[in-house]
């Protein structure tokens, strides 16, 4: 027993010993693993192992074989296609490397994208604000003050209390950011990422994107809201889409809407991502509120605005009808390799 384990550490030594660059896989295989070779023999001797030895006898086995099948896997692997050993004068070191495989952008990158380019072409500008926000930006100033029951309405990522800093949870923080410089009259679009407390589902994440539009200026009515959206939504989703206003409320705006289209994944018949309405919301929207104006230094006699805000999540399923927003953060590459010809 213990000549025969003195023998197996020979072995192992000589195996560590041989050169992946000039020994030859092939021979190494007959050598070691072939029907003769070391390996089997070694193998052979386990019937003559005392019972009570044979467990421990076993895995010392199991580990020799394993260490000639990796060096084996090491030989091939430096063996060009004639069965000779590779050396550095084999390489053709002016040869091209290999090609990358092309990646392609995100469905919610490309969807945002899209969606700022169309209000880019009416001429509004991108504005970008941090994502770690004060109370005054994120509640305050937008006519949310302390105790608001509106509040309610947004679970809220806290970082900090008294003072209160969060996460924050609408893009409507960069709008109070750039209402206060004062540099009128205004038309940007606010794209970001933006945190609630939600529990995660099909329809819900604690984290998502947003697009939001601002126009202040004078003389600025409804009408123009309603025709700056219809022009989005046929250069999202094509001319052929159905389009209604419903009333709501939004603590910032008023009169305040929420935006319908007919159901792209049923057509309007019915379906259970439309919830069998035919519509689906995609975005609200308003009249900003005199009292925000004023909140911001600005004249609310004298100016006038609409804003608007979107979930690009929402946007993007159902502009590639996807019904399960959770895809959208599982980094899976199937899934994601579906949009490379969108590029």
């Amino acid at each position: 027993m213990e000549q025969l384990l003195k023998q197996i550490e020979a072995y192992k030594t000589e195996i560590n010993k041989v050169d992946a660059i000039t020994e030859d896989a092939e021979l190494f295989r007959i050598k070691y693993l072939g029907s003769k070779g070391i390996v089997k023999t070694v193998m052979g001797e386990m019937k003559t192992v005392p019972n009570e030895q044979k467990k421990s006898f076993g895995q010392i086995l199991n580990d020799f074989k394993l260490l000639a099948e990796a060096k084996y896997e090491e030989l091939k692997a430096n063996t060009t296609g004639n069965g000779q050993p590779t050396t550095i004068n084999d390489i053709d070191l002016s040869l091209p490397a290999d090609a990358l495989p092309l990646g392609t952008r995100h469905p919610i990158s490309l969807v945002n994208n899209r969606i700022v380019s169309i209000f880019q072409r009416l001429g509004f500008a991108v504005a970008e604000g941090p994502e770690i926000e004060d109370d005054w930006h994120n509640f305050t100033a937008l006519n949310l003050p302390e105790n608001h029951p509106a509040r309610d309405m947004q679970d809220t990522f806290y970082i900090s209390k008294n003072p209160d800093w969060l996460l924050r949870t609408h893009t409507s923080s960069v709008q109070v950011r750039e209402m206060e410089k004062g540099k009128l009259p205004i038309r940007i679009i606010c794209p970001g990422r933006v945190y609630r407390n939600e529990t995660i589902s099909a329809r819900a994440h604690c984290f998502f994107h947003q697009v939001e539009g601002l126009y202040i200026a004078e003389s600025v009515s409804f009408a123009d809201l309603k025709q700056t959206l219809y022009f989005f939504v046929q250069e999202m989703f094509g001319s052929d889409v159905k389009v209604r206003f419903r009333p709501s409320y939004f603590p910032f705006t008023e009169p305040s809407a929420e935006m319908d289209i007919s159901c792209l994944i049923c057509d309007g018949k019915g379906c259970n991502v439309c919830k069998h309405t035919g519509w689906v919301e995609i975005l609200g929207c308003g009249m900003v509120h005199p009292k925000l104006l004023d909140n911001c230094g600005i004249d609310s006699n004298k100016y006038t605005g609409f804003a608007f805000g979107m979930g690009v999540e929402r946007i993007t399923m159902l502009k590639y009808q996807i019904k399960d927003l959770r895809l959208f953060s599982e980094n899976d590459l199937r899934f994601l390799k579906q949009f490379t010809g969108a590029v």
